[in-house]
């Protein structure tokens, strides 16, 4: 066997053996960063070289031979593999998962890593001559879908993608394929980045402070010196954080750069895009869980070959190879949504940290309400702050006001006082949100003769009642169950005895559309955006005034502008003061302050009004009348009190069983296993542990929800105050978890810096 013939690959997919060791054919010859299709449990797979070794501790009959080398030149530069390795060591993953998350399913299908492009439709000669009357008077689909390229081409638009249907239509794909037969539309193949016409729209004049915070980053990124800084943007709601990002991205592509925006929602995606197409008069790709195979694979093609200058995505963008990366941004950096809660369990606001740091080049996080492990780390340096304290343009910030709805008579969640606030809006000219972070139509349908309750067969939680078409159905929000609204109650067996308990966003619609029978009514949750394209379109809908009211839930808390929004009220939020989660006054708080951010964005003076039941909460005495800064300072006070994060570190173990004495046998093997090998690193290092260097094990417990789609789940917290000894402790252990039997009678896994217990 010759010299650096050996090969280590990661191969794609959850497999129990983090790395996989192959011997290299004579006929082709691997490069690093490159795929390779290797033998893998009797069939093949596709594999990523990390690395090419001298040498190998196993024997050579134990090597698998590669079967085919597919990608001549590198994927990934040793920069970018650098980072899989790092995310694969420190969320304690197989670096096939890591892999897995990092190239596109066309990629890791073995398929070419040069993307031909995307298909795109226009109307033929024949469908330019047609008329609609031609078509069915029942067609009202293919109708619609004619109608749009019609249009689109007296406005001088010839051609469409599958992205640019979806934000403009519903569910076209059978009528494009009807029209397709008929010969009225055709398919066309067209480069992944497709150049056009630009609407630019004018540059806004930044003000002092927005100004002070673009320089401070172009100072950094013309700086001779220029390599990594990390930077708090902390703005209120409405500031122009969006027109100090642009700003900095043109000093970027300026020099030459790329640049990587991450936001938190795919609804924000397409909205974010026209803007920044609008501003910057260059394509700006997008990359997100929205798109189809093609256009993901199209994104990742033209930003790892440069032909893109700028990508905007969600989470997983931050793993995209970039040829010459020159920013990184992340919007809204407090967002739950940055962080994986399935699989491999990566935090994006912390890898693209990692990232700008691995790459030297400067990193900005942004957000009216930072996270305390932000705002922790501009305290301890590591961060600089950069602050835009007051609203752009003329607008100011809006009047908060605490509603005491105690002894009031509450109308299907809404009071008398935001009734009347509502009308007087309306009366003005004014838009009215209404916050509800409950969807369906009521949360518990309970039997008023015995007191039965609609609850899931699966898990520990009642069923929510929802208005389906001339019918009501019960389904659950925690599993896939689903069942229709029964006749008689299971219990008693009484009919008509049903109450609905509590308000969702479908009973409020309801109830408003009876109140305000002039008004337009617009509801936003996670039922009404399901379809692809159906957010862009409401919200675009919302942003044009086209709606009076608008209810919905924490999608429209988001980064959405809503210029015509005078009234913002907030509906039932005392719901989240009391959880056993020590991170709920936190989100509680970004919450409040996101949703009231909505209000009073232009010119108009904007008011929210915020319902509770308790008013004298020290959360909103400090948040109502000091605002988030204070709250977050005391909020860290409390926590460095607590000895909770961001002043230790925790790693919290999760199993699942259909028996629940399998999954408790199994965190408990765990924990003595941890406790036995922390001993022993003790004893190798000579350390005896105090009150500042200490490793607590909390639990096994129950989980919040113990049984979720059949299966009982259970958890075990291991919290360090130092983060090295904690890694060093579940790197020796997660080996032995591997081959333990006990594994494979659970569903386990490891959340490295939980942000949810669940």
């Amino acid at each position: 066997m010759s010299q650096s013939s050996i090969v280590q690959v990661a191969v794609s997919g959850p497999f129990l053996s983090p790395l996989d060791y192959v011997y290299v054919e004579s006929e082709g010859v691997p490069v690093v960063g490159g795929r390779v299709w290797v033998p893998f449990r009797n069939k093949k797979v596709v594999g990523l070289v990390m690395s090419l070794e001298n040498s190998t501790k196993f024997e050579v009959v134990k090597l698998k031979k590669i079967d085919q080398v597919i990608d001549a030149v590198p994927l990934f530069t040793a920069q970018q593999l650098n980072l899989f390795q790092w995310a694969s060591q420190y969320y304690h993953e197989p670096i096939g998962e890591v892999v897995s998350a990092v190239l596109p399913k066309r990629l890791r299908m073995g398929e070419p890593a040069e993307a031909k492009g995307m298909t795109h439709w226009s109307l033929t000669l024949l469908g330019e001559q047609a008329s609609q009357d031609e078509l069915p008077k029942n067609a009202s689909r293919q109708r619609a879908v004619f109608e749009f390229f019609k249009q689109a081409k007296v406005l001088n638009q010839h051609s469409f993608s599958a992205t640019n249907l979806s934000q403009a239509l519903k569910n076209w794909q059978p009528s494009v394929k009807k029209l397709l037969q008929m010969g009225w539309l055709q398919e066309s193949e067209a480069p992944c980045l497709a150049h056009s016409v630009y609407k630019s729209s004018p540059k806004h004049t930044l003000n002092e402070a927005q100004q002070v915070a673009v320089d401070t980053v172009i100072n950094e990124l013309q700086s001779t010196s220029s390599g990594f800084c990390a930077y708090l943007l902390e703005g209120i709601t409405g500031s122009g954080k969006t027109e100090v990002y642009l700003g900095m991205i043109e000093a970027a592509i300026a020099q030459g750069k790329q640049v990587l925006v991450l936001v938190p929602e795919i609804g924000l995606t397409p909205q974010m895009v026209s803007r920044f197409e609008a501003q910057l008069c260059i394509p700006v790709a997008s990359l997100h869980s929205g798109l189809n195979d093609t256009e993901r694979h199209c994104a990742w093609h033209v930003m790892r070959t440069g032909q893109a200058k700028v990508l905007l995505g969600t989470r997983s963008a931050v793993f995209t190879p970039f040829k010459n990366l020159g920013l990184c941004i992340i919007d809204e950096e407090h967002d739950l949504s940055y962080k994986q809660q399935e699989g491999f369990r990566y935090s994006a606001r912390d890898m693209i940290v990692k990232r700008a740091f691995q790459e030297k080049v400067p990193v900005v996080l942004g957000s009216a309400t930072p996270s305390l492990e932000s705002l922790h780390n501009v305290n301890e340096g590591r961060y600089q702050h950069l602050e835009l304290k007051h609203r752009a343009g003329n607008a100011s910030l809006p009047s908060l006001k605490l509603l005491d709805i105690r002894g009031e008579k509450i109308q299907e969640g809404v009071s008398r006082p935001l009734k009347i606030a509502m009308q007087s809006c309306l009366e003005e000219g004014g838009q009215v949100l209404l916050f509800l972070n409950r969807r369906g139509f009521a949360p518990i349908l309970m039997c008023h003769e015995c007191g039965w309750q609609a609850s899931c067969p699966s898990c520990d939680a009642n069923m929510t009642l929802h208005s389906g078409k001339g019918h009501h159905y019960l389904q659950c929000h925690h599993c896939t169950e689903q069942m229709p609204e029964p006749e008689c109650c299971p219990s008693c067996g009484q009919s008509d005895e049903f109450i609905k308990v509590g308000q969702g966003t479908e009973r409020l619609h309801e109830a408003i559309q009876d109140w305000f029978p002039d008004a337009s009514v617009l509801r936003i949750d996670r039922d009404t955006t399901r379809l692809k394209g159906q957010m862009a379109e409401l919200t675009g809908k919302a942003q044009r005034g086209e709606a009076d009211i608008l209810i919905g839930t924490q999608m429209l808390a988001k980064g959405h502008h809503f210029p015509n929004v005078t009234l913002v009220g907030m509906l039932d939020i005392d719901q989240g003061l009391f959880s056993a989660d020590y991170r709920a006054p936190e989100r509680m708080a970004q919450l409040i302050m996101q949703v009231a951010g909505r209000a009073g964005r232009a010119e108009k003076k904007g008011q929210v009004l915020i319902q509770t039941h308790q008013p004298d909460h020290p959360l909103f005495a400090t948040l109502i009348t000091q605002g988030y800064g204070i709250f977050a300072q005391r909020a860290l006070k409390e926590r460095i009190e607590a000895l909770l994060p961001p002043y230790c570190y925790q790693i919290l173990i999760r199993a699942e069983a259909s028996h629940p004495q399998d999954a408790m046998v199994f965190l408990h093997s765990l924990k003595s296993g941890l406790t036995l090998n922390l001993q022993k690193i003790n004893y190798e290092v000579g350390k005896i542990q105090n009150d500042k260097d200490q490793i607590e094990f909390w639990g096994p417990v129950s989980a919040p929800m113990h049984r979720r789609q059949g299966r009982y789940r259970f958890q075990l917290l291991i919290q360090a105050t130092q983060r090295k000894r904690l890694h060093q402790l579940m790197s020796e252990m997660v080996p032995y978890i591997y081959k333990s039997p006990l594994s494979r009678k659970v569903r386990w896994s490891l959340d490295v810096d939980p942000q949810e217990m669940m």
